[in-house]
């Protein structure tokens, strides 16, 4: 193993990282980043790829690609000149035919504001030689108060129908308007939902279950201030499930799901730059690589045995 293929490893080991890991970031193959590790670059397709996918390989695990290059460039096979030679044929091709495509822009603008001003001269030609009239002002119709008859005449007793069905001039029937008409239940405001409850249940493998009690419960992963790792965030008990995450997370950074009945599975390859808050409880399993499950109580205790 190569001296330069060695600090790539140890520093994507650092992270918690394997070389599937690295291949899906990088789209690397997989064999080719086994062949830089070990210092094989005649397996990789040329002088120009060995070089591009170190600076890729570098740059994944978090290692400055030109000091790395630079360090190590008695290692490196330098570029063949061939190689870049297309490129830069296909870059002068590309830039020439830009030039021609821009000639008619100039003589785009010429005729466009004419034309402008024609529009701007006609519309206001127009609005002057057809000038708006106020609409008439509204009336609102008058308002007549109807005079309450005598109840005095209708009841000769001086009873309000009120006193007559013994509930007073003001009383109402339960569920019943003043006009007799039934009224709207109002629906009591819901209690605001309660801190969850965390507890450690189990651990399967490499993943560590906990327990979560509670309602709207809200999970919350960040970075420390001066902190990188790398975090994915699955729907479910493994990676196997929907994804949500999957990228690093540094400088304070931080996201936030909620869990519901699917559980929820959480990888950091840094633990130590990185929190995991379940409804107000930091949860931890105590590893530099974190793989922790979420389960719902209520949810079933069968989980699938596949881990990472």
């Amino acid at each position: 193993m190569s001296e330069l293929g060695q600090q790539l490893r140890e520093a994507r080991l650092q992270k918690g990282m394997s070389l599937d890991d690295v291949q899906e970031i990088t789209k690397i193959r997989k064999r080719y980043l086994e062949a830089i590790e070990a210092g094989d670059y005649k397996v990789l397709p040329g002088s120009f790829y060995v070089r591009a996918f170190i600076k890729t390989y570098a740059e994944a695990v978090g290692i400055n690609p030109d000091e790395l290059l630079e360090g190590h460039k008695q290692d490196v096979p330098r570029n063949e000149p061939e190689s870049t030679m297309e490129p830069v044929i296909q870059k002068r091709a590309s830039r020439s035919e830009s030039s021609r495509s821009m000639s008619w822009l100039p003589t785009l603008l010429m005729w466009t504001f004419p034309i402008l001003i024609i529009a701007v001269i006609y519309w206001y030609a127009s609005g002057a030689n057809n000038p708006k009239t106020d609409p008439p002002p509204a009336t609102n119709p008058p308002v007549t108060q109807e005079e309450p008859a005598d109840q005095g005449e209708n009841n000769p007793d001086g009873e309000t129908p009120g006193d007559q069905e013994g509930g007073g001039a003001g009383a109402e029937e339960p569920g019943t308007d003043a006009a007799g008409g039934e009224t709207e239940s109002v629906d009591e405001p819901e209690e605001p939902v309660g801190q969850a409850t965390v507890t450690q249940d189990r651990t399967e493998g490499n993943r560590t279950f906990f327990k979560v009690a509670g309602a709207g419960v809200k999970v919350e992963i960040s970075a420390s201030s001066d902190g990188k790792s790398w975090v994915e965030v699955y729907r479910g008990t493994n990676s196997q499930g929907e994804r949500l995450y999957f990228d690093n997370l540094e400088n304070g950074a931080s996201v936030s799901y909620d869990l519901d009945g699917q559980g929820m599975y959480i990888k950091s390859g840094y633990s130590a730059a990185t929190t995991i808050t379940v409804g107000g409880h930091e949860v931890t399993d105590g590893k530099t690589t974190s793989r922790i499950v979420l389960e719902a109580a209520d949810a079933s205790t069968e989980t699938d045995t596949n881990g990472e």
